[in-house]
């Protein structure tokens, strides 16, 4: 299995795989935290999603879950010294989902666990207003209504020193514009409105292939293939009919490349919305004729995305298959929890009537829990950890560099000072 090879790679090329990893590590503004949904097909290894602005914290092993506090103060006192004594979690505005308000309700404990004094908000609404919501555990959740006075976010009196978004801006909500002041890690700006997938796959198979290179293995083993189609329109025939080529280009190419390495697989696509989450407006195909004869309703959801947003780009992506498997031998796909750059937990996503190339994160899906010394034993002798750990490092760096290209600031943030102690280079 490929990540047998990965991993001894990794552990041969340990030095220069932490000096590779501090020198972009410490050139780049890290969010708070991450997630990401790893795809292990048995020939490669790679990062399929990432989400900057994750729900699912309620999802982390218990195991896990208790050193959360201490990662997550580590990263507040490194990259925001005293400062950050008073934190506002932001969380998604139109959703009664009782998962979601266990995913909020597990967020404030690790961040009191942190030792910081927390409160939830929701962006807008009547000023002054509250509510309380129900968790799924049966617990309640208060979320006051967030104000803006001269550019500072508050909440019945309480200033935050940060705000830790659980919000995607998905919306753009122009009272949310460059003139708040008040720090927001991750920042708003790079929210959905704004963010592509395109540009964050750029940056995670180039850095992919440095570290493959590094540990002297085929880049093939840790890329995902992915392409950017502009200008889409479902319902246009000339759109349609471009998109089914390019389809079929990439098929093709990906053929040869299996074939040349012995890889038996077929392959099949993702068509995914280029700014979008939660899988919507995602369809996978096997062939060009398949896509130009989706049915209306098929069709339908390739329209729009949350927020009602149209789909105005989309990716190509290399559908890679799940040889991951949960109890009772169903489909199953590792996501992993970052908190900066440090492994903070995980779960597996399953899904009992979906196959090992068809997207899980859709209606029906089941999370058990996954905790990452759970992983040090599944292959004896080659940790997953190390491996998927890797590929999760790699999609936090590519995000460094994507929030970097769209010239987003973290404010308030500091990154790590030249001449600091290696051994502390991650946070």
């Amino acid at each position: 299995m490929v990540q047998d090879v990965i991993h001894k790679q990794i552990v041969r090329n340990c030095e220069k795989v932490g000096a590779w990893f501090r020198e972009r590590r410490t050139a780049v503004d890290i969010p708070v935290y991450s997630s990401y949904d790893i795809r292990d097909s048995g020939f490669k290894v790679v990062n399929v999603d990432a989400n900057i602005y994750p729900a699912g914290f309620n999802n982390i092993c218990r195991t896990d879950y208790d050193n959360t506090g201490t990662i997550m103060r580590a990263y507040l006192e490194r990259h925001y010294g005293g400062a950050a004594r008073k934190v506002l979690v932001l969380t998604e505005e139109h959703t009664n989902n009782p998962y979601y308000w266990d995913n909020v309700r597990a967020l404030r404990s690790i961040l009191k666990d942190a030792g910081v004094d927390v409160r939830v908000a929701i962006p807008r609404g009547q000023a002054g207003g509250s509510m309380t919501m129900k968790s799924a555990s049966g617990e309640d959740v208060r979320a006051e209504v967030a104000s803006i006075h001269e550019g500072r976010i508050s909440v019945d009196g309480f200033v935050p020193d940060l705000v830790i978004s659980n919000n995607d801006f998905s919306d753009f909500y122009n009272e949310w514009g460059p003139t708040i002041v008040s720090p927001m890690n991750p920042p708003r700006e790079l929210g959905w409105y704004r963010r592509k997938k395109s540009t964050y796959f750029r940056h995670y198979n180039e850095l992919s292939s440095q570290f493959a290179r590094l540990l002297d293995v085929d880049p093939f083993l840790l890329t995902v293939e992915t392409e950017l189609f502009q200008g889409f329109d479902i319902g246009e025939d000339g759109s349609r009919d471009r998109l089914a080529q390019r389809i079929q280009l990439m098929i093709d190419r990906l053929k040869g490349e299996y074939a040349q390495r012995g890889i038996q697989e077929e392959p099949v696509i993702f068509v995914k919305n280029n700014s979008g989450t939660y899988g919507l407006a995602v369809i996978r195909v096997e062939s060009a004729e398949e896509f130009l004869a989706l049915n209306a309703k098929t069709r339908k959801k390739m329209k729009a995305a949350k927020g009602g947003r149209d789909v105005e780009e989309v990716i190509l992506q290399e559908g890679v298959p799940s040889v991951t498997k949960a109890d009772g031998g169903v489909t199953a796909e590792p996501a992993i929890y970052m908190i900066g750059c440090h492994l903070a937990g995980g779960f597996l996503r399953t899904h009992a009537e979906k196959g090992p190339t068809e997207s899980l994160n859709s209606p029906g899906a089941v999370y058990k829990r996954l905790c990452v010394s759970d992983l040090k034993i599944s292959v004896e002798g080659h940790p997953l950890e190390n491996v998927y750990g890797w590929v999760a490092k790699l999609g936090v760096l590519a995000i460094g560099f994507e929030a970097q290209e769209m010239n987003v600031e973290f404010k308030g943030y500091t990154r790590w000072p030249e001449g600091m102690d290696p051994k502390f280079a991650c946070g």
